[in-house]
């Protein structure tokens, strides 16, 4: 019985080969333009820089979460580099929203830039009806991604867009409805998606909750032992399918 985590990664790794058809000719390298990126390939690259993969390249579950962890981008070679902020993300913040939250978007984007963050407006830009989960998707990609700090999801609840959010790997959205959800999201579950219910507040709440939600820090502590054990549910659920 192999009980080696690296000898483990290994057989993985030679199996996955064996069903695409790819041959192992070098530790690290395989044969044709196919590659296996692996969580050892993430690791190599510097925190917040891309790798770049060939075009029929297979990313295993492990990679990606290693490359949410490190901000890494994975990109393939016969495609542009994903768009977004680059650099210091700190001041960055997605926005989004359907239909139903496209006026309250509107007004949270400038009133984002007035206090001198800089907005990536991943839409809706008009009021005909959309599907929410399209828009919390992009939103909560750049986040995981590493391409903007934080992310706000307008929709009519704010319910449904956290549910969309949250299935996107290394996110942690949150709906909020008052102030003090808005700083129990921040300071116990750190968390790096706003969702908001148009339908349920009006726009000054909502202005006042996003600002509180933005300035409050992660307490850390206890707080960051229990955000640890939120983010290994999902790691264990990606190392089932690898």
């Amino acid at each position: 019985m192999v009980t080696d985590e690296r000898a483990i990664r290994e057989l993985v790794r030679k199996v996955v080969l064996r069903t695409v058809g790819a041959v192992d000719s070098a530790p690290g390298r395989v044969e044709r333009d196919t590659r296996l990126v692996t969580q050892q390939d993430v690791e190599s690259v510097p925190p917040g820089q891309e790798l770049r993969t060939g075009g029929e390249a297979i990313v295993t579950p492990l990679a990606r979460q290693a490359a949410l962890e490190r901000r890494v981008s994975i990109v393939s070679g016969d495609q542009p580099a994903t768009p977004g902020p680059a650099g210091d993300t700190g001041r960055t913040v997605a926005l989004a929203a359907d239909h139903g939250g496209f006026e309250m978007k509107e007004s949270l984007a400038g009133h984002l830039r007035e206090r001198g963050f800089q907005v990536v407006d991943c839409g809706t830009h008009g009021r005909e009806a959309v599907d929410y989960p399209d828009y919390a998707l992009a939103a909560a990609r750049l986040v995981a991604r590493g391409r903007a700090r934080a992310a706000i999801v307008v929709d009519g609840a704010g319910i449904g867009s956290c549910m969309a959010a949250n299935k996107v790997p290394g996110i942690r959205a949150a709906m909020c409805y008052d102030e003090a959800t808005a700083v129990n999201s921040r300071e116990h579950n750190d968390a790096n998606v706003l969702t908001l219910g148009a339908g349920l507040i009006g726009g000054a709440l909502a202005k006042r909750i996003v600002d509180t939600w933005l300035d409050t820090p992660h307490a850390g502590g206890r707080h960051a032992r229990r955000v640890d054990k939120i983010m290994d549910i999902e790691r264990r659920y990606l190392r089932e399918r690898a």
